[in-house]
C-alpha cells in the first residue's frame, strides 16, 4: 500500500504560518524576559495550547481532504451505476 506523500503547505496557509512564527516568537521572547523562573511553566502552557490548536487544524483539514475524496470516489460510482 503506497502512500502520497503530504507536504504541509498543502494544509498551511499564510495565516496560519504566521500563528505560529508570531507565538514562537513571542514564546522565546518570554523566556529571555523572565528568565527560568516559575513562570516559565505558564509559559510553556500556553506554548502547548497553541501548538495543540494549530495541529488540531492540520489534522481536520486533513481529514476534510480525505473525506471529500472519498465523497467525490462515492459520487462517481453512483453515476456510473446509474448509466
Amino acid at each position: 500500500m503506497c502512500k502520497r506523500r503530504v507536504k504541509m503547505s498543502e494544509y498551511f496557509d499564510v495565516g496560519s504560518l504566521a500563528v505560529i512564527a508570531i507565538t514562537f516568537i513571542l514564546f522565546m521572547l518570554a523566556l529571555v524576559a523572565k528568565g527560568f523562573t516559575h513562570d516559565l511553566l505558564l509559559e510553556a502552557g500556553v506554548f502547548l495550547v497553541s501548538v495543540k490548536l494549530i495541529l488540531m487544524a492540520y489534522k481536520n483539514s486533513i481529514t476534510t481532504k480525505t473525506v471529500l475524496k472519498d465523497l467525490k470516489d462515492i459520487k462517481k460510482t453512483l453515476e456510473k451505476r446509474e448509466d
